[in-house]
């Protein structure tokens, strides 16, 4: 499993908006293929920066098959209005075996 973590600022007094947005988008998350699970965190110190993250099979089904979806316009329309800035993605996979 590979781990999408976007580092995503938001436009001030968008916060709830945008928040409403993300969870309208839920379901086409889980509902594109290879999709695991999405889950979005606010910041405390910097409240309009979130961190969206997102569990993928593998990398290639957010990077290939999810942004080339309708599912990814859907997303995009929903919450892209909203963004201060473009996000910044990385993809991470886990090492600790507790």
């Amino acid at each position: 499993m590979v781990t999408e973590i976007a580092r995503i600022e938001i436009r001030p007094g968008q916060e709830k908006a945008f928040e409403q947005a993300v969870s309208e988008a839920v379901p086409v998350f889980l509902a594109a293929d290879g999709c695991e699970g999405i889950d979005l965190h606010r910041s405390v110190e910097h409240p309009t920066r979130y961190r969206l993250v997102v569990q993928w099979e593998t990398v290639e089904h957010h990077t290939v098959t999810f942004r080339a979806s309708e599912g990814f316009a859907r997303w995009r329309a929903l919450a892209g209005p909203h963004f201060a800035a473009a996000p910044e993605v990385e993809h991470v996979y886990s090492v600790l075996t507790p």
